[in-house]
């Protein structure tokens, strides 16, 4: 077997991942998951659970279960945990807590595994909704952020991705605003299952719309904090 020398190519060939038996349109999203020190105990173990909820509310709607395509890159430090998969090849990581947040190399970490999923659809003939992106932190980054920042500026003025921000406990709201052009969203205590449903939701409804039009998404109430 040749070894693919596409460092993010690792989509398996076999199942509902495959091009040939699941040729509809992907709807590809990036979750960003902060795990550095402080999500440690309460935290961490709420944002597994959401995560497992996720995977559960994506299986629930078939149509969202063959477009939803799933990444997770955690940061604490960095590490891709899965490559992009439909609902039923998706195993949602369990992380663990530690370390700082280099949040400026997990985001450009994922602008680039984007840019070459998406070269990946182009050269197998499938379609694909605007991607999302969505980082989750309880703090602030430890690494340089503003090219990343710059980044995330040019790629949503020329509508390659969407990019999310949700603040969790100590966050810090003012960087995250600097980062994102979407106005973070505080998360209300420790609401991941409700903010994950809320997610899946949200990925359904776009992966049911025709791919380039906008879909009104729900508001956050339930999980936000006012």
């Amino acid at each position: 077997m040749i070894e693919n020398e596409n460092p993010f190519a690792m989509q398996t060939a076999f199942g509902t991942d495959s091009f040939a038996d699941n040729p509809e349109p992907r709807c590809p999203c990036v979750l960003l998951l902060d795990r550095s020190g402080s999500m440690a105990g309460e935290p961490i173990d709420a944002l597994n659970a959401g995560l497992a909820q996720f995977r559960s509310e994506l299986l629930s709607d078939p149509l969202a279960a063959k477009r939803v395509e799933t990444m997770v890159i955690s940061f604490g430090p960095v590490t891709m945990d899965t490559s992009f998969h439909t609902a039923h090849n998706f195993v949602p990581p369990v992380l663990s807590a530690g370390g700082n947040t280099p949040m400026g190399a997990a985001i450009n970490l994922a602008l680039d595994a984007l840019e070459s999923r998406k070269s990946e659809y182009r050269a197998a003939g499938i379609g694909h909704y605007r991607p999302w992106i969505f980082l989750i932190t309880d703090g602030a980054p430890t690494d340089a952020w503003q090219a990343a920042a710059q980044r995330i500026r040019e790629g949503e003025n020329g509508k390659k991705f969407a990019f999310f921000t949700v603040g969790v406990n100590n966050a810090d709201m003012n960087v995250l605003r600097q980062i994102s052009v979407r106005t973070p969203i505080a998360l209300s205590g420790l609401k991941f299952n409700e903010l994950f449903m809320w997610l899946s939701g949200s990925l359904s409804s776009v992966s049911q719309s025709t791919p380039g039009t906008d879909v009104a998404l729900k508001s956050p109430e339930g999980w936000a904090s006012v």
